[in-house]
């Protein structure tokens, strides 16, 4: 709409700005004068539109809100506490959260995660919502922060870049190593080396399995520490990633356990 506005605006603006040589204060002066005509001032259509407009240009800006403010509140100001850890707050992702939920690819998870965490907004090439609901490569669900903490996040891959066979849980793709070998750049944001996983292990909560991952990454885009849960259900896998840096790692550690063991589809 902006755009749009602007580009109405481009006749009178390459009007007034012929002028541009004549002092703004002659013209004030110039407008001052007794010698200025009475009808000088009436109102034409002309005059009426670009009133209008300048009256609905911060009803305009207001409607869209800095970028930062995405960051700007803690989640434990709009969160519930968590039944299971009052300290914590639980976070239930609905069809208003995301794209890929609001088009029913991706099922409803809910995790939980400290108060002072904030929200970050997500960009729309990484959201996913310009190809849900057939995207083929993976997208960012929601991501959260807190500077002294970490962040976390949550990533969906379609089921067919893994497996072809519909409807297929996770054990049906493959072993968790295969399963690490294909998600590991999106738990690293670059590349992943085997070597770089501590500990994996299998837990399986209300007939769902889910596969966890500890890694070591000193040359990851996303911290020196990450965590990682995937399931599959559905025609999309969920992988739920937490990440640190080395000074983060030191206080956070069993923060970011709690979080990751909370997180489930």
């Amino acid at each position: 709409m902006a755009t749009s506005l602007f580009t109405s605006l481009l006749p009178f603006t390459s009007s007034t700005t012929s002028h541009s040589n004549r002092s703004p204060f002659r013209a004030c002066r110039a407008s001052a004068s007794p010698s200025v005509p009475e009808n000088h001032f009436q109102h034409t259509p002309r005059r009426d539109f670009l009133k209008g407009v300048a009256l609905s240009l911060p009803l305009i800006v207001l409607a869209e809100p800095p970028h930062s403010q995405a960051r700007d509140v803690a989640v434990g100001s709009f969160l519930p506490p968590s039944s299971s850890d009052p300290s914590f707050v639980l976070f239930k992702a609905s069809s208003k959260d995301t794209p890929a939920l609001r088009a029913g690819n991706v099922q409803p998870y809910q995790f939980i995660l400290p108060p002072t965490w904030k929200q970050l907004r997500i960009a729309n090439i990484l959201s996913g919502n310009y190809c849900q609901p057939k995207c083929a490569e993976p997208w960012v669900e929601v991501k959260f922060e807190d500077e002294k903490q970490g962040k976390i996040q949550v990533v969906a891959s379609p089921l067919i870049r893994l497996t072809n066979k519909p409807n297929a849980t996770i054990e049906d793709i493959g072993s968790p190593e295969k399963v690490i070998a294909s998600l590991g750049p999106f738990v690293t944001g670059n590349t992943f080396d085997p070597d770089e996983l501590l500990e994996m292990s299998v837990e399986k909560v209300d007939d769902q399995t889910y596969y966890k991952y500890v890694l070591e990454t000193p040359f990851a885009l996303t911290g020196s520490h990450n965590l990682a849960k995937a399931t599959a259900k559905g025609n999309t896998v969920v992988l739920f990633v937490a990440s640190a840096n080395d000074k983060q790692w030191q206080t956070s550690e069993k923060i970011l356990k709690t979080m990751l063991d909370s997180f489930k589809v």
